[in-house]
């Protein structure tokens, strides 16, 4: 990479509209200005999106991604508020692994954002974030403008949850600075970083051209390894244990990690547990999973743990948390094993890192490696019988009536049956039992920091990255995260991402009144009182109108049970169609 360009760097997949967005005379010269060199580093990185919503303070950059690269690769995706930008980032990530860049303008766009990058950080995914501030030189700045828009130390707002930040003092500086940002964010464990432009970086000329690089060479590809002695007593561990139990975590959307884990559980006759807080990991119908946390504890991973002589742990987020919970403070008597990189990134800041949890036999690799290397351990040695069948799905009978979050479900199942569904988003009150995640791409997790609103945004950049692949991609999330992020539908439709979402819509933020409920009871106060300052009605929300407003199909409101399956079989019409698409299913209040 130089200060010349390469006219075939980079291509980009998903939403290809003729005519939409592209710019008139784009040029394709040597580069003339600092934000030229660091749109074609963009480039040669092959990031195929940024997602943004514009800002003068990298006007410069803007115009250098349109009348220098052409609006290709990166691909502009215009967005509405800034916490969208990193949320289609962070569901993009979820399906790809890999890094889309997003701008965000000066420091107030970085207040926007911050909430979505803490999402990213603590969903371990790989976002590169590029800022920018007015002018560092006092003299140099217009009034007013940009003095408010201009921080001393503007990454300090984020530093505790990226991986790494920067504000380069040169242009052959900005260039090593998205490069590194872009590798820092790939490199395991993942995790989004910060870059800061100076608007005067951004616009001054380029005299010379820079000396030509391989941005390649500068961003070596590292595996994180597990020790292949360490994997050999592990599964020597896991043989020898009269109840081995896996819990399975933080994965890749890999295939063959999943059938390795598959061939693993089978090899050691062990029970595996997963969680819904992350993406799909294991077979929930196979006959060795156990259950599934979802939004609490489930009674029979807590039973399996409790039982277990030896716990293989993949990375699971609380390990001690959740011990604890199934045994209490009585010391660990099982043998822990746990593989994780996850240590590297822990700051003291946030307490994402859970609690110190007992471990006997620590690798630190990532995940998918480790499990390689676990299999190769297990080559030779046959499977042990598996008996019985796996859990069967919940199936309420869908009759005339107000509608569970559990017959919705069902209700889903039957619209899509035969069809491979990708679920992007599931609400609080998602039952494990009601659905079966058969492939890695089945479920992607969730929004990984509990940032509400982030359902739309995460669900879009998910859909965009499963755009051609076959898959039907659904999400299904509450009310209160549909109204806080229900904007980043118009991007949606504005780059035809065909995506369903599905609102479970009790009109009220729920969860809340739980917690005001046992506030009451601990003091012998009114529980009639919980609602208060918590349900959403009078008026209610049209969430289809919110929709289509937008240029969205909307369906809805849904409220008896019986109609469920039509409606739900409409909408998927719509999606195949290549429309976005919002169902508001009104749904009884409660958990499973």
């Amino acid at each position: 990479m130089s200060g010349g360009k390469d006219p075939g760097a980079g291509k980009v997949l998903g939403p290809q509209t003729p005519g939409l967005e592209e710019p008139n005379g784009a040029t394709r010269s040597t580069a003339i200005f600092g934000s030229d060199v660091m749109a074609e580093t963009l480039q040669a990185l092959d990031v195929p999106y940024i997602a943004l919503n514009p800002g003068a303070s990298y006007r410069g950059l803007h115009d250098s991604i349109v009348n220098y690269l052409g609006n290709d690769s990166p691909k502009m995706l215009l967005c509405l508020h800034e916490e969208h930008t990193v949320a289609i980032a962070q569901g993009y990530a979820k399906v790809t692994g890999k890094p889309m860049a997003v701008a965000v303008h000066s420091n107030v766009g970085l207040m926007h954002a911050t909430m979505a990058i803490f999402n990213a950080w603590c969903d371990r995914m790989p976002v590169v974030i590029l800022g920018a501030t007015g002018i560092v030189d006092a003299v140099k700045r217009r009034p007013w403008i940009e003095w408010i828009h201009t921080s001393r130390d503007q990454a300090a707002l984020v530093r505790n949850y990226v991986k790494w930040d920067d504000q380069p003092g040169s242009v052959g500086a900005a260039r090593e600075s998205i490069l590194r940002a872009a590798w820092q964010a790939k490199t395991a464990p993942m995790g989004p970083t910060y870059v800061v432009l100076d608007v005067e970086l951004q616009e001054q000329s380029v005299a010379e051209p820079l000396p030509p690089i391989n941005p390649q060479r500068y961003m070596p590809p590292v595996a994180q390894h597990a020790d292949a002695g360490q994997c050999r007593a592990a599964m020597d561990l896991m043989l020898s244990a009269k109840r081995p139990l896996i819990l399975a975590g933080r994965m890749s959307r890999s295939v063959e990690a999943w059938n390795n884990l598959v061939a693993i559980a089978e090899k050691l006759g062990a029970q595996v547990a997963t969680d819904t807080k992350i993406g799909a990991s294991f077979p929930t119908d196979h006959p060795l999973h156990v259950g599934a946390f979802g939004s609490g504890p489930a009674k029979e991973v807590l039973s399996a743990i409790e039982q277990a002589d030896v716990i293989l742990s993949l990375d699971w987020v609380d390990l001690a948390g959740t011990i604890k919970t199934a045994i209490g403070e009585r010391e660990v008597s099982a043998k822990v094993i746990q593989v994780s990189l996850d240590h590297v990134l822990h700051n003291g800041w946030s307490m994402d890192y859970m609690a110190l949890p007992t471990v006997d036999l620590f690798i630190p690799a990532e995940t998918d490696l480790a499990i390689a290397e676990m299999a190769r351990a297990l080559e030779g040695k046959p499977r042990k019988p598996v008996s019985g069948k796996g859990q069967a799905a919940l199936s309420p009978d869908l009759v005339s009536g107000p509608i569970s979050v559990a017959q919705m479900f069902h209700g889903l199942r039957l619209a899509t049956e035969g069809r491979d569904v990708s679920l992007l988003q599931v609400p609080l009150s998602y039952n494990p039992q009601s659905w079966h995640f058969r492939h890695p791409l089945d479920y992607i997790g969730s929004d990984g920091g509990g940032g509400i609103g982030s359902g739309p945004g995460i669900s879009i950049g998910a859909a965009l990255a499963l755009m051609n692949s076959g898959r039907l991609p659904i999400s299904v999330f509450g009310d209160g995260n549909y109204m806080m992020g229900c904007a980043a539908i118009w991007t949606a439709v504005h780059y035809k991402i065909p995506v369903l979402m599905i609102i479970t819509n009790n009109q009220s933020f729920y969860n809340d009144e739980l917690h005001q409920e046992r506030v009451a009871r601990t003091r012998n106060r009114p529980v009639e009182n919980k609602w208060i300052g918590q349900r959403m009605d009078n008026p209610e929300l049209d969430l289809a109108t919110i929709a289509r407003g937008q240029g969205a199909v909307g369906f809805g409101p849904v409220k008896d049970a019986s109609e469920l399956v039509s409606v739900l079989k409409e909408a998927v019409k719509e999606l195949d169609a290549g429309k976005c698409v919002v169902v508001d299913v009104r749904v009884l209040p409660g958990y499973a």
